[in-house]
């Protein structure tokens, strides 16, 4: 299938190329239609690179390899990439953060807004998500809705994993909701959210630089409002140790505890860049 003729240039900026001719040739069960046309894999993969390159820098986490993960408005994955650079590779990068990268993505897509019915804009990242989730929060329970679909998310080839458009969770509604650091929502110029980015594969406070900064690279991070105290969608360090409590509890209620170096992490969260103004 090949269209030339999407309303939604968005995604088009991220992943806009040729038309998804191979995926469309896959199986019937396959939901090409959302994401027909929005092809671009060799952009996020190299904007997905250069992030862990630059997250790496600050030593905040292990300097693993990388999966992301990108999904359309409806929660269809439209692509698939790692920063290990050769599909099907599982010696060099996690091989479970390949279906946890679409978690991220549906998760972070399926619980932000472009606007809600109060015309309150609110984003969500998976990182938001940690605290609100856990026994006594406002969210508790949420990680267990939305089950993942295994047949979508582990279907073979398995040497075609992490092959952008080509590989098999492409065109598959794979569910999932994952309720740590790594899952953005991703916005145009007017604010409006086209679908979402999942990156995993190190500790989850790296997941969310990276994922920070690809969508950033892919300027796709027009996001309207949110939660964190920039008025979007960050990282939460608000979490205090507390007598019983592991690792504590957040002042905000949509905090996340920091993973490995809280010094080198509050660095990385210092230094990623600020998400831009709608237009």
């Amino acid at each position: 299938m090949k269209s030339t003729t999407r309303a939604n240039s968005l995604l088009a900026t991220v992943l806009c190329g040729t038309a998804m001719a191979g995926t469309a040739a896959a199986a019937d069960t396959r939901d090409t239609q959302q994401c027909a046309g929005y092809t671009n894999a060799a952009a996020v993969q190299a904007a997905l690179t250069q992030a862990v390159s630059t997250v790496s820098a600050f030593g905040a986490g292990l300097g693993n390899n990388m999966w992301a993960t990108v999904v359309d408005a409806h929660g269809v994955v439209c692509l698939v990439v790692n920063s290990a650079g050769t599909p099907g590779s599982v010696e060099t990068i996690w091989l479970g953060s390949r279906v946890i990268s679409a978690h991220k993505a549906n998760a972070a897509n399926a619980f932000s807004l472009s606007t809600g019915s109060l015309g309150t804009a609110i984003a969500l990242s998976t990182a938001n998500l940690y605290t609100a989730v856990q026994p006594g929060g406002s969210l508790f329970g949420l990680q267990a809705s939305n089950p993942v679909d295994p047949i979508s998310a582990y279907q073979g080839p398995t040497e075609a994993w992490g092959a952008g458009t080509q590989d098999p969770m492409v065109g598959q509604l794979v569910g999932g909701v994952n309720v740590f650091g790594g899952g953005l929502a991703i916005y145009n110029k007017k604010g409006q959210r086209i679908g979402a980015i999942g990156v995993s594969g190190d500790t989850s406070c790296t997941d969310h630089a990276v994922a920070w900064e690809t969508r950033h690279a892919l300027i796709l991070d027009f996001v309207p409002g949110g939660i964190a105290p920039g008025g979007d969608d960050n990282i939460i360090y608000d979490i205090t140790p507390q007598v019983g409590q592991m690792p504590g509890i957040s002042a905000g209620g949509f905090g996340h505890p920091h993973c490995l170096n809280a010094t080198a992490e509050n660095a990385v969260l210092a230094a990623l860049p600020p998400t831009r103004k709608v237009k």
